[in-house]
């Protein structure tokens, strides 16, 4: 449909792919709308494969294979290569035709409408026609003292991914501001904005097409070229913002064109995330709460007094593909990428090949995956829960990325160290240490932990554990150093679709360092079920139909976990409940492969290399 972008057309295919539980499967998109999309929109949904769960997502080669081979500065050798090779060996669209796929499933473009994500995860679809249906849009009001409204936008960003890759995004976005300036509209003071392309040719043709000063005027200039806000990295608020936040306990959002939205990973003022094309991002910061209903209310008044709306500062398909054809050129690729591909790399005076550990260092820190309990054999007998969790727990559940605060583990802990709370940065940027990294292991104030309750039986939300078998309630760091002191094995007990979002690696290395052996589930995501093995942690899931909650566990069993290792072998998981009584419950191996059992076996995938290069040497 005209103005749909190729962001509400991933949205969409998103949430359809996930209700079709695509998760491990290798995908190929093919028919009518796949031939009429640009590399760009293909580009733009294969990337969202982790958030549906795929292994990969593929489009064929063809003509509009070419044309952006053509636009991002290919030579004409390279591109007749491209094409004479497809079609020679099958791989061109005309000769995939006859492919015979295992299951066929059918999704029409033409139905997509404006949408958006959220909250919480970027599957849960939300058309912009819906946003008062759906209590996300409702009446409000713009306090007079000029306080923020109930949902204000504390962040709109255009963030990395192929969304701010997607040329058309891009001047989509630079199009809207350009008109919503030219009527007198700005955006709202409380909203802090950014630009974060994933390549400089973005801020090339921007400028091209004297878009970039336009986006600047509404607070979009480029803060760099990477990953920011969609990892948790959008920097700190401005300090009366988020006091304010604070003080009045403010339901507050992020609206943001990145990939992934979950709990608590934005921002931790924060509290709702959702994704948006770019030029809706551009929308919500003019409008400044996520209670406006941006298809239908009024985002300002024009020079004239005249009400203005979205559809009024909307750019039209044509206008798009015009300027886009303008403004986006080979030479621009060229510039970028060229210089990457020419090494002149001058490494001085011969360096010591070991590194030099520092023990002050909160960056980079002497690994212990060779040492203490990280190379014994896990045991599998007597695991206390260190968490009984519900469905969807995402690895930013396990491990979070975002802004270190200073009253979390993470934060009292590099203050021990020295550092002022300015240079606390995120967890991600702390990754090297494992130190600090670990703290952040099941830290998100957003996770759910069924094992600690209030006096009414209903589970309260943020990052605490109960010891058992003391029954005392804690933060979950002080849990963890409580377990490691008493060398307690773990397990974790969890619903479905456990490790979604990010390969991040910490949501593995967090959990196997606190001492979890092995991680019971109704169903695992890919990646991270590949992690939690690549740490030696074994993952096993239910059987249809047995969940944590039919088997009534409330975390004051312990836990045995017996049978063969094998690929996909049954096995059991034996639970020795409080008032003495055993039950015995079929579990299935999820290690998959024989050399998945090999990884394990060895302890993880680090050690497995450990072994393998050591007795290479030996030879």
């Amino acid at each position: 449909q005209p103005g749909i972008t190729g962001t509400d057309l991933v949205l969409a295919i998103t949430h359809f792919l996930r209700k079709e539980r695509v998760v491990g499967a290798y995908l190929e998109f093919f028919g009518e709308g796949a031939d009429a999309l640009s590399v760009g929109d293909r580009a733009t949904i294969s990337n969202m494969t982790p958030e549906y769960g795929a292994t990969a997502a593929m489009f064929y080669i063809d003509n509009q294979t070419i044309d952006y081979l053509k636009l991002t500065g290919r030579d004409d050798k390279q591109v007749a290569l491209v094409e004479t090779y497809a079609k020679h060996t099958g791989l061109w669209a005309d000769g995939m035709k006859k492919a015979k796929y295992e299951r066929i499933l059918r999704f029409d473009l033409s139905k997509v409408t404006m949408t958006m994500a959220g909250p919480s995860n970027p599957h849960a679809m939300l058309p912009t026609s819906e946003l008062g249906s759906r209590g996300i849009a409702a009446a409000w009001e713009q306090p007079e003292d000029g306080k923020m409204p109930d949902g204000a936008v504390i962040i709109a960003a255009i963030t990395s991914c192929t969304n701010t890759s997607n040329p058309r995004n891009m001047i989509a976005s630079g199009l809207i501001a350009r008109n919503a300036n030219r009527l007198g509209l700005t955006r709202k003071p409380w909203v802090k904005t950014s630009l974060a392309p994933g390549s400089k040719t973005v801020k090339m043709y921007l400028e091209d097409a004297n878009l970039l000063p336009e986006l600047e005027e509404l607070g979009f200039g480029v803060v760099g070229f990477a990953c920011t806000t969609c990892n948790g990295m959008s920097g700190a608020l401005d300090p009366k913002i988020q006091e304010e936040i604070i003080e009045r306990d403010l339901f507050s959002v992020a609206v943001l064109s990145g990939n992934r939205n979950f709990d608590g990973r934005i921002h931790p003022y924060a509290k709702q995330a959702f994704l948006a094309s770019p030029p809706l991002v551009v929308a919500y910061a003019i409008a400044g709460t996520i209670r406006f209903d941006i298809e239908k209310d009024i985002l300002g008044y024009d020079h004239d007094g005249n009400p203005v709306t979205l559809k009024d500062i909307w750019p039209s398909d044509e206008e798009i593909d015009a300027i886009v054809k303008q403004a986006v050129k080979p030479e621009q690729y060229r510039e970028v990428y060229d210089p990457m591909f020419t090494l002149n790399v001058d490494y001085g005076e011969k360096n010591n090949p070991l590194y030099e550990w520092r023990e002050t260092s909160t960056y980079i820190r002497r690994p212990p995956y060779w040492e203490g309990d990280m190379v014994a054999a896990n045991q599998l007998k007597g695991l206390r829960p260190l968490a009984v969790l519900g469905d969807n727990i995402t690895t930013d559940h396990l491990s979070p990325s975002n802004a270190i605060l200073a009253d979390s583990a993470a934060g009292e802990y590099l203050a021990k160290m020295g550092l002022p709370e300015e240079d606390f940065n995120s967890y991600a940027t702390h990754r090297g240490d494992h130190l600090t990294a670990q703290r952040a292991t099941l830290a998100n104030p957003k996770v759910f932990n069924e094992m600690v309750k209030n006096e009414q039986g209903e589970v309260i939300q943020g990052s605490l554990a109960r010891v058992e078998p003391d029954g005392k309630v804690m933060r979950m760091w002080e849990a963890i150093e409580t377990y490691m002191e008493r060398k307690q094995p773990l397990i974790i007990i969890a619903g479905a679709d456990y490790g979604q979002g990010s390969s991040r690696d910490w949501a593995a290395k967090g959990v196997r360092l606190a001492g979890v052996e092995c991680i019971v589930a109704e169903g695992f995501e890919r990646i991270h079920r590949t992690n939690l093995l690549g740490m030696g942690a074994l993952p096993l899931e239910f059987e249809a139909g047995t969940t944590r909650k039919t088997l009534q566990i409330d975390g004051t069993e312990t836990f045995d976990v017996e049978g063969t290792i094998e690929p996909g072998a049954t096995m059991t998981l034996v639970i020795h409940r409080q008032n003495g009584d055993v039950d015995q419950v079929p579990v299935k191996c999820r290690l998959d492969t024989a050399e998945e059992v090999s990884v394990y076996s060895a302890g993880g995938i680090l050690q497995r290399f450990a072994q393998d290069f050591l007795e290479s040497e030996a030879r």
